[in-house]
């Protein structure tokens, strides 16, 4: 029995594994510098502009793309509860994660077409991996209240993002020598569009080993036509259980507002380095990496914290840090120099953050076989922060002469979340 728990534990950890690639490659290091170096251009008087005409009207590059990935999360926020509540029905949660897996990985290879010319469908590309991944994290995440005891989900959950820091780490290293490689700028770029293949088929490929080993699950509903009615009447009797758990109520929008700082950030750091303090290719990967292999020790850290403050508390510290980091590139950072530190102090609570916020959501669940269910309030919460974030940064951007005036929003963001956090109840570890 121990052996047959430890090997789905195995298998779960390893989809971090997979599609942590997409999360490193695609969106916080090689696509946004590819991105950046094809909607560029020089103006007759030499000069470099980040503006570029689409739909008609003139967009600042980097608000564009944000405002492509909070329209893709807006979708899947959309569809997550509706997906989520006919998975638990129809038995098939793998199944949807095996579908936005593949949406995603095949998104992220077809993004090798991605060119100066064809920038709409380019978008595109970028919003449906974004899909493909926030999707199967939904149903992926679900699994994890079955796999592990309220002891264990701190660790697999803190393993399970530690998994993903080391292969996107090792993925990325493998497409860094393929880049460096190449002899030419013009090869370069190429490279870094075979890059964007590599990521699909790694993300797809290990991926076999849980959409193998998990448990499928059976259908509590025959009846295929009335899932997806049941899926929208579990979501109503969600809510109203939701009443009755005050800590999980009161979690949710406190981890809504500090994950608008949270995902804000990682998703806008490399646009942030290359546009407002100059980093060139080399120096933005070297940052990723510091984040990267910093993260690995974040994330343990902070599930150790947990075991002896409690998750809360804990919590409310990594939020703390976060607002110190954005006050601190506010108002000091403006060398590469400066931005490594940074880059260090994210890496430490940047995977420490996110374990602890889903294994401590998944210790708030009431005794129930609904997890889709339940997880799709967290990941819509995550979404919907995601895109509401993205949007206010955006705005201010697009009317802003420097990316550094958004800044501001962040540290409002982690502020409100310090606040609302007060308000959860700190579970002593002997109790989660």
């Amino acid at each position: 029995m121990a052996k047959t728990k430890q090997k789905l534990i195995n298998a779960w950890v390893t989809y971090d594994f997979a599609n942590s690639a997409y999360n490193l490659v695609i969106t916080a290091t090689l696509f946004p510098i590819y991105y950046g170096i094809i909607t560029s251009s020089t103006l007759p008087d030499g000069t470099k502009s980040n503006f570029i005409d689409f739909a008609g009207f003139s967009v600042k590059n980097t608000s564009l793309y944000d405002f492509s990935l909070a329209a893709a999360y807006l979708l899947v926020a959309l569809l997550i509860p509706i997906l989520s509540g006919i998975a638990d029905y129809s038995g098939r949660k793998k199944s949807f994660m095996r579908f936005f897996c593949y949406l995603g990985g095949l998104s992220c290879a077809l993004l090798y077409f991605f060119t100066p010319e064809n920038i709409g469908i380019g978008l595109l590309l970028v919003a449906l991996a974004c899909m493909g991944f926030s999707g199967s994290l939904v149903f992926y995440n679900a699994f994890l209240p079955e796999i592990a005891s309220p002891s264990e989900q701190d660790h697999v959950s803190a393993r399970g993002y530690s998994m993903g820091y080391w292969g996107s780490s090792i993925l990325l290293l493998i497409c860094i020598t393929l880049i460096n490689s190449a002899d030419s700028g013009a090869e370069k770029l190429m490279m870094m569009r075979y890059s964007f293949i590599l990521v699909g088929v790694w993300w797809i490929g290990f991926a076999q080993i849980p959409l193998l080993i998990l448990p499928s699950g059976d259908a509590r509903i025959s009846e295929r036509g009335r899932w997806l009615m049941h899926g929208f009447q579990e979501l109503r009797k969600v809510w109203t259980e939701l009443k009755h758990q005050p800590n999980l109520i009161r979690f949710i929008p406190a981890f809504f507002i500090y994950s608008m700082g949270v995902q804000t950030v990682m998703l806008v750091a490399t646009h942030f380095a290359k546009h407002e303090i100059g980093m060139e290719a080399g120096e933005l990967i070297t940052t990723i990496l510091i984040i990267q292999f910093v993260a690995l020790i974040g994330a343990y850290l902070f599930s150790f914290s947990s075991g002896r403050l409690g998750n809360i508390l804990t919590l409310r510290i990594a939020v703390a840090i976060w607002a110190s980091i954005c006050v601190f590139t506010y108002f000091f950072v403006h060398r590469p120099s400066e931005f490594y530190i940074v880059a260090g102090f994210v890496g430490l609570v940047m995977g420490g953050i996110q374990a602890l916020s889903r294994s401590t959501f998944s210790k708030f669940l009431p005794e129930t076989a609904d997890h889709s269910s339940y997880f799709s309030f967290y990941d819509v919460s995550e979404k919907l922060s995601i895109v509401l974030g993205m949007l206010i940064f955006g705005i201010i951007d697009q009317n802003s002469s420097t990316m550094r005036t958004p800044i501001l929003s962040l540290i409002l963001f982690f502020a409100l979340g310090f606040v609302l956090l007060q308000r959860v109840r700190n579970h002593r570890p002997a109790l989660v």
